[in-house]
């Protein structure tokens, strides 16, 4: 601030010195009374300048020195507060470090009483197990007197002795054991098979329904004779045309006032029926109308499918089914398995592995979904080549069915290996669907065929003797020759014969084989 004070007043200084010389070298010509007089004035205030510059150095010289004493002062008075409140710490720090220590020393006096009495202590234990040591060797002494007196009175070694008693006790609990092993096991298989017959007869009872046998051929009345030639048509070109539309066999014979609808195509067969009866009701029958009354029926029909596998859908209590699905559970209405509608069958598999689900507390949803879905492959099996558990395996995976349903579908007639629970439900509810009387029926011819084929299989493995084909072909007895098959051959033969019956025979439900070896012998006393 003092250089710029000094600074500003030197260059005024110049400015006016600056100034007259100006002056004077513009006014040359004036008069030489007017130099001199401006002259003395500048000279007057340069000396007045230089004496304010003096004056305010001065100035500035005595505020800096005592702007300076004052900083230092204060320096001073901080530098004495830093001091005092160092030293009041070191001295708090002093007190609480001889606080810690007072209260270290009091602890190491506790601890030094606390190792005295403990070596008091150990003192006397080490004294106690000093006179339990000259007891013990005592005893030890009377026990090896009194064990060589037995020794010498039973003619035995001690170890001797503990082989005989440890054997002894070894077949004891040996025989204990498999004593209580068989009851239970007894016991356990009782109690299985009890609650497994309650299980199976409170699911049948809570899913009783009534069967109707159905067969591979329609029936369809007409008015009158008369009508069987208008079907015909001239040439036969009505019956034709009737044929090649929907595929199905039209038989007439001499039945009166009816002709038959042969197919295996169940759906087909209901749409030539339903086609056939409008035809008959319009009384117009020609190949065009027939074309159109066809298409009718197979719009009908088709909507008749969806509607029927939605209502199965929620009579199973069974949600989220891809719409295909739902279609193919349609389809199964008109599709039959030894005269069982296989859609009432897929329903009663449902119910009845849902039932047994509940009561033993699995997954009731997934013993109800496998069981609606276990043979949804009867309903293309006429379109498609394979078994229908192979294809409802192929249908379920497209339609991104859960693995376990899927597994369920593939072990339900014992192709695959159950591995859960779901999976056994299914089996069981199948069984017990197919094999309820009247469930499933096969004509007379059909039944004793498969009978005697039935023997004829169990007739060809060596050693059989002969075989019956009791219970309505569901088991077959083969009775072996004795000194040809032997007690341990008997299962291996039981089960090479079901092999052999899975694969070369067709049968509702399942066949039981019981092989019997017998050997008599026999003598007469005279």
């Amino acid at each position: 601030m003092l250089w710029f004070l000094l600074g500003l007043l030197i260059g005024l200084i110049i400015g006016a010195v600056m100034l007259v010389l100006g002056r004077k070298s513009g006014l040359q010509e004036g008069h030489q009374l007017g130099y001199e007089e401006r002259k003395r004035v500048a000279e007057a205030a340069i000396s007045s300048a230089e004496e304010e510059a003096r004056r305010l150095v001065e100035d500035a010289k005595k505020k800096g020195e005592s702007k300076r004493k004052e900083i230092v002062l204060k320096g001073k008075e901080e530098v004495y507060a830093l001091k005092s409140e160092n030293e009041k710490e070191m001295r708090e720090r002093r007190g609480e470090m001889n606080k810690q220590e007072k209260r270290l020393q009091q602890r190491e006096e506790h601890l030094n009483k606390k190792i005295e009495q403990a070596e008091k202590k150990l003192e006397q234990a080490s004294a106690r197990v000093k006179q339990a040591d000259e007891k013990y060797a005592e005893a030890e002494e009377i026990r090896r007197s009194q064990l060589e007196t037995l020794e010498k009175l039973s003619g035995l070694t001690s170890e001797q002795a503990k082989e005989l008693l440890l054997q002894a006790l070894e077949d004891e609990l040996i025989h204990e054991k498999a004593v209580k092993i068989k009851d239970y096991e007894q016991q356990t298989r009782d109690e299985a098979e009890k609650r497994a017959k309650n299980i199976i007869a409170l699911a049948i009872q809570r899913c009783a329904s009534d069967y109707v046998a159905e067969t591979t051929v329609s029936v369809v009345p007409l008015p009158s004779d008369e009508m069987k030639g208008r079907i015909i048509g001239r040439e036969g070109r009505n019956i034709r045309a009737l044929e090649t539309a929907t595929g199905v066999d039209i038989i007439i014979d001499d039945t009166p006032e009816a002709i038959t609808l042969s197919c295996f195509n169940p759906i087909r067969r209901e749409v030539a029926r339903i086609a056939m009866l409008r035809l008959i009701g319009d009384g117009r029958i020609h190949p065009t109308r027939i074309e159109e009354m066809v298409e009718k029926a197979n719009r009908e029909v088709e909507a008749f499918i969806k509607e029927e596998g939605e209502k199965a859908m929620l009579e199973a209590n069974v949600m989220g089914l891809h719409p295909e699905l739902v279609k193919l559970l349609g389809r199964l209405r008109y599709r039959t398995s030894y005269g069982q509608n296989v859609l009432r069958h897929s329903l009663e598999v449902s119910m009845i592995a849902g039932a047994m689900a509940a009561e033993l507390g699995a997954d009731v949803t997934a013993a109800r979904r496998a069981g609606l879905l276990h043979d949804i492959g009867k309903a293309l099996d006429y379109e498609i080549e394979g078994s229908h558990v192979d294809i409802g395996v192929d249908v379920a995976r497209k339609y991104r069915e859960q693995e376990h349903i899927i597994h369920a579908i593939a072990a339900h007639h014992g192709g695959v290996e159950a591995t859960s629970i779901t999976d056994c439900l299914v089996q069981a509810a199948d069984a017990v669907s197919a094999a309820r009387p009247g469930a499933r029926r096969e004509n007379v011819e059909s039944y004793i065929k498969r009978l005697q084929r039935l023997e004829e299989i169990a007739s060809g493995f060596p050693g059989v003797s002969e075989t019956f084909a009791i219970q309505a072909g569901r088991e077959v007895r083969v009775i072996v020759k004795p000194e040809a098959i032997a007690d341990a051959d008997m299962p291996y033969l039981a089960r090479e014969i079901c092999k052999k019956i899975e694969s070369d025979l067709e049968y509702p439900g399942q066949i039981k084989v019981n092989v019997i070896r017998e050997s008599r012998a026999s003598e007469y006393a005279k």
